[in-house]
């Protein structure tokens, strides 16, 4: 019952109310975005929704556009703002994901949408992690964000799918509290997404041979 039906309730309302006390943080980072760099406020990307649907899920930008200078392509790291910096480490470039909770892509307390290539390598077992919606945060970051291994976020997600209850989401929300005053393990660079997706082939190989 609370899976099928208390849950979007308590996701729906929540965020209503979340986005007009987070109106005024939002308009700010709005502004400083702008202010700090060219290009639009809002960045968008397809994302691993419930039974493995792209959605597109919505952030503030932390990059700058111009990935090229004098000709040369500017590292995937080194394209940070210096507000963007600020934004990732407070979590707070995932503030706009209010909408895609509202929209019904997302929950407040779900495995985190991984970009499309993840899933191209998950096992049957861990494409289970799908089978719910995703959400703003999740037992895995409860657990210790990106200090924990790929395997490891997904069979924290599989636990999650398995045990979920209103407790559990009520567990994994004050547990995210917790890590959100701590920026320990908050980024994942692009070589460490680039490593877990290696991670993942490399089992599927293993699984062929």
């Amino acid at each position: 019952m609370y899976r099928k039906f208390f849950k979007r309730i308590i996701d729906f309302t929540g965020a209503l109310v979340l986005l007009l006390v987070a109106l005024i943080p939002f308009v700010i980072s709005a502004v400083l975005i702008r202010i700090d760099s060219k290009g639009p406020v809002i960045f968008k990307q397809k994302r691993i929704g419930k039974g493995g649907k792209i959605f597109y899920i919505y952030k503030f930008r932390t990059m700058i556009i111009d990935t090229h200078k004098n000709g040369i392509e500017i590292p995937h790291e080194q394209r940070l703002t210096k507000v963007g910096k600020f934004l990732r480490k407070t979590s707070i470039d995932e503030l706009p994901q209010i909408l895609n909770i509202l929209k019904g892509e997302m929950s407040f307390i779900g495995p985190r949408p991984w970009i499309e290539e993840y899933f191209e390598f998950f096992t049957e077992e861990q494409k289970r992690r799908t089978d719910v919606l995703p959400g703003l945060t999740g037992w895995a970051q409860a657990q210790g964000r990106n200090n924990l291994s790929v395997i490891e976020k997904i069979n924290y997600d599989i636990y999650y799918i398995e045990n979920l209850s209103l407790k559990m989401d009520a567990k994994t929300v004050l547990m995210t509290i917790a890590t959100i005053f701590s920026t320990e393990g908050a980024e994942i660079t692009w070589d460490g997404i680039k490593e877990e997706i290696n991670v993942l082939r490399a089992q599927e190989a293993k699984k062929q041979i």
